[in-house]
């Protein structure tokens, strides 16, 4: 795609529906044909936002999180399954590229997801959180760096980091290395209270500025209900509300709309990729403003899992041979590339 080309972009501040999984993913896919009806070719959606972000465990005590936690299990969907299929046939029908967090349950695990489905539907990308934060921590397992990297979509280059990764400056380094055009990210929204939403703002600001380029995020709300229903304690409530900020940044740090930081809604607008040269032109964080021979980054992006099988471990010459980990010749490819452009 040319970096001159304009794009009408949208996000979402979802409403989850906590009681109902299938309630969610409806709602997903009811806002990918509304949002796409307007003009949009890419939309983003909160972090885990199907079936629902886990709010309760910022608020209940580990002992307390059993029931929750195994029916977040039960409603977690698995990729691909059902609600890949039908997201991706969204995708696909309304030719728009969708950025979704979900909860993905692979065997014994949880992990906090972010999925990104082409306009023909392709899941271009399905990488993990490396890092689950804080209480998130007794939720999810860990990710590893082999969704660490930017992807071409029929929109343009598109990178994706998921909460406080974002205070993590070697993982965005790595997505400003790969040369991502447009940068999704997702919190979850309903948190903390509005000094979240004001951390976001400062945080993905920067980030539009750091690496010249568009940022668009995604943040859930919760409605006086909702929050009631995970903590009855209104001095605990306090902590499962506010900290929205859905928005759309310019490579410059400004707004191109006015942020949502309260109830459902979404934000569509258009953007010119063309304003990414012209920060870009002033400074270049992994180009000509770069030091490579001083300060660089070192990306180990395969996909490690745990057992790694070698074929030919069993004959007399390959018993010293080191085990691929499954790394295929594209990520060992990409891997160099991501290096060598990280290194200048």
């Amino acid at each position: 795609m040319s970096d001159t080309q304009k794009v009408r972009v949208a996000t979402v501040q979802l409403q989850p529906v906590l009681d109902s999984p299938d309630g969610t993913v409806a709602r997903v896919l009811e806002e990918i044909a509304a949002v796409a009806s307007e003009g949009a070719k890419l939309v983003v959606f909160p972090e885990t936002a199907v079936p629902y972000y886990p709010y309760w465990s910022f608020v209940l005590p580990p002992v307390a999180m059993g029931r929750p936690h195994l029916a977040l299990y039960e409603h977690a969907p698995t990729v691909p399954g059902p609600v890949t299929d039908a997201v991706a046939a969204a995708a696909r029908q309304h030719g728009i590229v969708v950025v979704l967090g979900v909860n993905e349950r692979d065997h014994g695990t949880l992990y906090n997801c972010q999925l990104i489905f082409d306009a023909d539907g392709r899941i271009a990308l399905k990488r993990r959180k490396i890092t689950p934060t804080y209480h998130e921590r007794m939720v999810w397992g860990q990710g590893d760096g082999s969704g660490l990297h930017a992807v071409d979509t029929a929109v343009g280059r598109i990178g994706a980091l998921a909460c406080w990764e974002h205070y993590n400056p070697l993982a965005r380094y790595a997505l400003m290395a790969d040369h991502e055009a447009i940068h999704c990210s997702q919190f979850p929204g309903s948190l903390v209270g509005p000094i979240f939403a004001e951390q976001q703002e400062v945080t993905l600001r920067h980030h539009a500025l750091e690496s010249g380029c568009f940022v668009v995020n995604a943040t859930s709300w919760l409605d006086d209900d909702q929050i009631h229903s995970i903590t009855d304690d209104p001095k605990l409530q306090k902590g499962v509300s506010g900290g929205c900020y859905t928005a759309i940044i310019a490579p410059d740090g400004s707004h191109v709309v006015e942020p949502l930081r309260d109830g459902p809604g979404r934000l569509v607008a258009d953007i010119d990729l063309a304003l990414n040269t012209k920060r870009k032109r002033m400074m270049d964080s992994v180009g000509h403003y770069a030091r490579p021979e001083l300060l660089s980054l070192r990306l180990d992006d395969r996909c490690h899992a745990p057992v790694a099988r070698d074929p030919v471990a069993a004959t007399p010459d390959a018993i010293d041979e080191e085990p691929d980990h499954g790394e295929s010749e594209p990520e060992s490819a990409h891997r160099d590339a991501v290096a060598r452009s990280a290194a200048g």
